[in-house]
């Protein structure tokens, strides 16, 4: 059982990338699953979520915007488009899984955690 994020890269500032979220072991569709972030020096934040039927969706102020959040259960898959990227959205990135609790960016109430990926914006 687990989720595997994929998708990141070196990219230009101003350019994108899509990050895709997938899961093994288990079905997505009976879950929440969030977006974080962590860069060097700093906590894990949370930077989208979307619940399991995709009916609500997340934000953090930071990405509002730029970087849309979907999900494809019939692919087991979680997609986070990043558009307009900047060199403050270099981190390494990570796809949670959320099995209990609210609406929430918060890290603890996520559980399974993929393995993240990294994404460095610069010229």
């Amino acid at each position: 059982v687990q989720l595997q994020a994929s998708g990141g890269g070196l990219v230009q500032p101003g350019g994108s990338l899509r990050l895709s979220c997938a899961a093994y072991g288990f079905s997505l569709g009976n879950h929440a699953i969030g977006w974080f972030r962590q860069a060097p020096g700093k906590e894990r934040e949370g930077v989208s979520r979307i619940s399991s039927n995709a009916d609500n969706m997340m934000y953090a102020d930071f990405v509002k915007g730029r970087f849309p959040i979907s999900r494809d259960n019939a692919k087991n898959t979680v997609y986070l488009q990043m558009n307009s990227l900047e060199p403050e959205d270099t981190a390494v990135y990570y796809c949670a899984r959320q099995k209990v609790g609210p609406q929430s960016l918060h890290p603890t109430w996520y559980d399974w955690w993929g393995q993240g990926t990294q994404v460095t914006v610069s010229s």
